[in-house]
């Protein structure tokens, strides 16, 4: 994902789905259309920092936490493995996240052996 529509489009998403929302609840909640939801979701609409604002307070985010660590250079995002990290374990739920959250430290504890 190179452009920044796309990345915040799958930010909302990952946001969405670890708070179990359909993006029909997120759209009532933020007073959006459902169908917009789905076209910001997948980067296909610029959306405006009004409906963000929307969006981002019908999750219970701050528009910090949405926007943190956001870098549309494709290149320092693939040279950048914590960053890489971070985009992989916000796209899980929290249990998945607790999951390999624990698999990490065990791997971790080996590597010291």
């Amino acid at each position: 994902m190179s452009s920044i529509k796309k990345l915040i489009g799958q930010r909302i998403r990952n946001y969405r789905q670890q708070q179990e929302l359909s993006q029909e609840k997120l759209a009532e909640m933020s007073g959006c259309h459902p169908t917009y939801i789905g076209q910001i979701e997948r980067g296909e609409k610029n959306t405006t920092i009004e409906s963000i604002e929307k969006i981002t307070s019908a999750l219970n985010i701050s528009l910090s936490e949405l926007f943190e660590k956001i870098d549309c250079n494709t290149d320092a995002r693939k040279n950048n493995i914590p960053l890489e990290c971070y985009e992989f374990l916000s796209s899980k739920n929290i249990k998945e996240q607790e999951a390999l959250y624990r698999i990490l430290m065990e791997i971790d504890k080996y590597k010291n052996d």
